[in-house]
């Protein structure tokens, strides 16, 4: 809030009301060992004009970026947000809306978020989708949780392709719950379909992402085969934008997909807030985590909408509710929801296209730097590996000339000493990908 006006006798009147004599008693619950004793470490108050001074000083500190010279992915992609997602986005009615627990009386709120559903649906090539997730993490874990619910086995492959962030998350939680985590490294950028095989044996999931971390493209419908030739269910964490191009989870017959919504009208964030999203066929719809909207007809036949199967719901079942995790973020979902309705099929589809033909313009342009190798051969979306010398000196280097210059892999994946995950999107246009190339070879001299 950019202005606070309470003053003290405000305040004094609001703890009135409450029942309470001061700001400590509100805090009397608090056990006196972990109370902190010192005042905070914070200079004394500034009159506001020179408070806005060092607020100023303090975020020019911070390194901006031009759009074009970001090359940064690894699940938070720089995507265009047409003016239409603010301005819809930003208005009261949506803005500054609740989550519908007295769902029929939503009835905008609802709309949009069965638009989302059926989007998502459309995009996943799934049945039924729910009205999102905090973010793809969760979103994947929940439908970890579903799969070991179903089969009532307590094992789960995890590609070694899947985000790594999304395979804490799994590990966070599952082991607890006294299951086994198998996962499967993956080899020159693709996980091995037949180590995937031997690992599947009483498993409850195989999860594959598609394109995987790394930006390497999988073969979902062979891991789904796989999958369900051991009993197993087959789990898909997908890039939505790349939904456009490549087969969708359902033509591959996987039995759910998960994802980040990210990527459709969502700015970055810092890293947040954004919207999972979790999609399966009809058949798991009882086990399936959060908020479903339903389409229906009031007592005067006009169409309406209504939250469905709420049994399952945290806020009726509590703790044997499905999940206490789900809450939606029907705000960012409206974002993802409008940025779909305004592209369409067709401006999804030429993002995509442009997220691609970018992505291997540089691919073929950055070999061409001495001493830079693009060391993997898979189909890749947007995303691929290069190995560039004196990773940590010229990734310093090309910041210096304003270039956002990929993910160094070393601290996630060990032997990947010199490696570079980087990344294109309809945001780098050709002079930027010639531009980054230049600063590039600059770079390693």
């Amino acid at each position: 809030m950019d202005y606070i006006q309470n003053t003290p006798a405000d305040a004094s009147e609001m703890l009135k009301s409450i029942g309470v004599a001061s700001i400590d008693d509100l805090f009397a619950s608090i056990p006196e060992g972990v109370r902190l004793k010192r005042p905070l470490e914070i200079p004394p108050a500034l009159p506001e004009q020179d408070l806005l001074t060092h607020l100023s000083a303090l975020a020019a500190r911070n390194k901006t970026f031009d759009a074009g010279r970001c090359f940064l992915g690894a699940g938070a992609y720089n995507h265009f947000v047409p003016a239409v997602v603010d301005a819809l986005f930003s208005r009261g009615e949506f803005l500054s809306a609740y989550t519908p627990y007295q769902a029929e009386a939503s009835q905008g709120t609802l709309q949009h978020i069965f638009e989302f559903q059926t989007m998502i649906c459309e995009l996943t090539g799934m049945d039924v989708a729910n009205a999102s997730h905090y973010d793809g993490g969760t979103a994947l874990e929940e439908a970890v949780a579903m799969a070991v619910d179903h089969t009532e086995r307590k094992k789960v492959v995890l590609s070694g392709g899947v985000n790594p962030q999304y395979r804490a998350v799994v590990k966070s939680l599952f082991k607890h719950l006294g299951a086994t985590i198998v996962e499967v490294a993956q080899v020159r950028g693709q996980t091995p379909v037949a180590t995937l095989k031997e690992a599947a044996t009483d498993a409850a999931c195989i999860v594959m992402q598609n394109p995987n971390f790394l930006g390497g493209i999988e073969d979902l419908a062979a891991v789904s085969e796989i999958a369900h030739a051991a009993g197993a269910l087959s789990i898909a964490s997908v890039n939505p934008t790349s939904l456009a191009l490549l087969k969708s989870p359902g033509e591959c017959g996987c039995d759910i997909a998960v994802g980040e919504g990210q990527p459709l009208g969502i700015e970055m964030n810092f890293g947040g807030p954004w919207a999972g999203f979790i999609a399966a066929k009809k058949e798991f719809i009882r086990g399936m985590p959060g908020r479903i909207v339903g389409e229906t007809v009031d007592a005067a036949g006009q169409r309406g909408f209504t939250l469905t199967l709420q049994a399952r719901e945290q806020h009726i079942r509590r703790e044997k509710a499905s999940s206490n995790i789900c809450t939606n973020q029907a705000l960012m979902a409206l974002r993802a929801t409008i940025y779909l309705e305004t592209l369409g099929p067709g401006g999804l589809r030429r993002v995509a296209e442009l997220c691609v033909q970018r992505a291997h313009e540089l691919a073929e342009k950055i070999v061409k730097v001495p001493g830079v190798k693009v060391p993997f051969s898979y189909p890749f979306f947007h995303e691929f590996v290069a190995e560039i010398p004196h990773t940590a000196q010229t990734l310093a280097r090309l910041q210096e000339r304003g270039f956002l210059a990929g993910l160094h892999l070393q601290p996630i994946f060990r032997d990947y000493r010199d490696h570079v995950l980087l990344c294109c999107t309809e945001r780098n246009s050709g002079a930027d990908v010639d531009a980054f190339v230049a600063a590039l070879a600059e770079s390693i001299r």
